[in-house]
């Protein structure tokens, strides 16, 4: 079901027609759509990566005529071994009065940077790091706001060649420590404290025993949450003012953001991703598949401990107004973001699929409350978009946009299957698989198909394939992550299906499927099904070993004054038999106070999967609220019939 089409005009005026006509159709004069251009992207991966480069001129010195060597390799290709480039410096290609970074948070009064003042800023802070001795490749750790120090920190440092990695202040201790602890961090830049359903946390405390902690954190900067409190961070920037911007050239892998995943089943694994290869994959997704260009002012809901900070703050590239959140985003009863939106006019608002169900079951009609007709695409992730969040936002948000539900994850820091603002929107789906990367569905017996179920992978290297692990030198951990169970394909562990038009339907992950009676399951048609249920606010769903068998467990959290009664359980099953299929219904209906859930709203089928068989959960800090699995230890339903 096509829920919105684009116009002529905004098919024509789109960026990726501007790419498709002036550096596609020299080569191959039949590629006329996105459709086509995909295809091509695959047949011809190397032209096509080549002719991305020169859509973009990044800034850079060297020979860029070498686009791939090695490509049979995977891992092991190399992408633009001759180039050399600076990641900040084009970053801050634009040093205008343009508005680069506009701030919004809980309790803090609107403030907003010019792009000529994050270029001054950063390169103070880069020449208080130099002062320091901080060279290439030196990490630069954060404990951080979405807040525009943090941007401007992470630009000084990478304009030196330092590596980045960041944590969001309501991380535990541990959370931070198992983390920051592997790559020996030389400086730790960290806040004060934070803002949160309006309560002020200070997080001094936390800071003091990180550093105690972390040995090799040699000097630490503290930035003022709020402007009047003390730290040494407007010192820092007052006395280096003026500093001359320095921006070595570094080899295209040069290694640029440490990431992090989730680590709630064991510990976090260090994803060192390339400055080459994430500038690219960025600007390709920003503007080939969201059209962003100066002009616009992009948000997205996310905070400094995910990976879509790192894909937001790379829309300095294209010249993007970006505008930042810090707090809660239902405070207000779930009104500050589109508020916001309103106010600052926003044209890109992302968030994730967890805060578009939430709003609906608010009862929020944001389009109806606000004015926001400048927005022209959503992007949702973070977990599977379900086919009742297309409707509302239609219905709700606005009836002329691309909303655009994008899958990828920190592995490869930017996406698989994503959007196009000269393609169709289909209820549910995601709509395309991302250029230049030949993404395909595999069966149990490694077999591509189109049109049934199976594993998601991708069968060529890519630009922002990590870099490596951190501290795994003959790359054992990296090829285990990716490449074990398909030899030479990476295999993301998503399950999924790819129709015939080459849009993509996501069913969970594939290590969270359900095989009760050997038939396989996503866990995402039951969310779907249950998320029809007003009575329930949230649900997880695993499956409980039981009896030689696997059943089916659903976990709800029920609305304020909802009792799991026998009819609402009977309703529930009734709802998922109708909509997805009998093999579907879960065994047994459990309420539970909260559902725990990662910091950037992914569910924790997994970990409490574990719980549930009598296995320790490791780096529960990782989740937003980590409290919420004790609630699945030892209950007693789960030990009869």
């Amino acid at each position: 079901m096509i829920l919105w089409s684009p116009s002529t005009s905004r098919i024509e005026r789109a960026q990726v027609q501007h790419f498709l006509r002036d550096h596609v159709r020299p080569h191959d004069g039949t590629v006329r759509d996105f459709r086509a251009l995909y295809d091509w992207s695959i047949r011809e991966n190397s032209t096509f990566w080549k002719e991305v480069f020169s859509f973009f001129s990044p800034l850079h010195e060297g020979d860029a005529s070498t686009v791939i060597e090695q490509p049979s390799r995977m891992p092991g290709a190399r992408w633009f071994p001759g180039v050399q480039l600076n990641f900040a410096e084009n970053l801050l290609r634009y040093k205008d009065e343009q508005e680069a970074l506009v701030f919004w948070g809980e309790s803090s009064v609107r403030r907003s940077l010019t792009y000529r003042e994050i270029h001054q800023r950063s390169a103070a802070f880069s020449a208080w790091l130099a002062s320091k001795g901080i060279a290439a490749g030196d990490r630069i750790a954060a404990v951080m706001p979405n807040m525009p120090e943090t941007v401007v920190a992470m630009l000084g440092a990478v304009a030196r060649g330092a590596v980045w990695s960041s944590c969001s202040p309501d991380f535990g201790v541990s959370g931070v420590t198992d983390r920051f602890g592997q790559i020996d961090p030389s400086v730790l830049v960290a806040t004060d404290g934070y803002f949160h359903k309006g309560k002020w946390i200070s997080i001094e405390e936390k800071v003091a025993q990180i550093v105690a902690a972390i040995p090799s954190i040699r000097e630490v900067v503290t930035v003022p949450y709020r402007g009047d409190a003390a730290g040494n961070w407007h010192s820092i920037i007052d006395t280096h003012r003026g500093a001359a911007p320095s921006f070595p050239r570094l080899p295209w892998s040069h290694p640029l953001y440490i990431m992090y995943s989730s680590g709630t089943t064991g510990k976090p694994k260090c994803i060192v991703h390339g400055a080459g290869g994430t500038l690219l994959e960025h600007l390709k997704e920003l503007v080939l598949h969201t059209d962003l260009c100066r002009a616009d002012r992009f948000f997205y809901q996310t905070s400094c401990g995910w990976m879509m900070w790192n894909f937001m703050i790379s829309a300095l590239a294209a010249g993007t107004t970006i505008v930042l959140y810090d707090g809660a985003p239902l405070h207000e009863e779930g009104d500050i973001l589109w508020r916001m939106a309103e106010e600052e006019r926003l044209t890109v608002f992302g968030t994730n699929a967890k805060y578009l169900a939430e709003l609906e079951k608010m009862g929020r009609k944001p389009g109806r409350e606000h004015g926001l007709e400048k927005i022209h695409s959503i992007l949702s992730t973070g977990s599977v978009l379900l086919p009742e969040s297309f409707d509302y936002v239609y219905r709700d948000i606005g009836n002329d946009l691309v909303l655009s539900s994008i899958s990828g994850g920190t592995d490869i820091i930017g996406c698989f299957a994503l959007g196009s603002p000269t393609l169709p929107v289909y209820r549910g789906e995601l709509q395309t698989r991302s250029l230049g990367l030949h993404v395909q569905v595999l069966n149990h017996s490694g077999q591509p198909v189109v049109g049934e179920k199976g594993e998601l992978v991708c069968t060529n290297p890519f630009p922002s394939m990590p870099v490596g692990f951190w501290n795994d030198p003959d790359g054992t951990r990296y090829h285990s992550a990716y490449f074990e169970r398909f030899p030479g394909v990476w295999h993301h562990g998503d399950f999924v299906e790819l129709n015939d038009r080459g849009g993509m339907t996501f069913y969970g992950r594939s290590d969270a499927t359900l095989k009760p009676g050997g038939i396989r399951i996503g866990t995402a048609e039951i969310y779907r099904q249950v998320e029809k249920v007003p009575q329930v606010l949230d649900c997880l769903v695993i499956g409980q070993e039981w009896q030689g068998d696997i059943r089916v467990v659903l976990f709800v959290k029920l609305a304020p004054g909802t009792e799991l009664t026998d009819e609402l359980r009977q309703h529930i099953r009734t709802t998922v038999r109708t909509g997805a299929s009998p093999f579907h219904v879960p065994n047994k209906i459990i309420a539970v106070r909260d559902i725990p859930r990662t910091r950037s709203g992914k569910l924790v089928e997994l970990a409490v999967r574990d719980l549930v068989h009598g296995q320790e959960v490791q780096n529960a800090e990782a989740l937003a609220n980590p409290e919420a699995l004790e609630l699945f230890r030892s209950i007693p339903e789960l030990q009869t019939d």
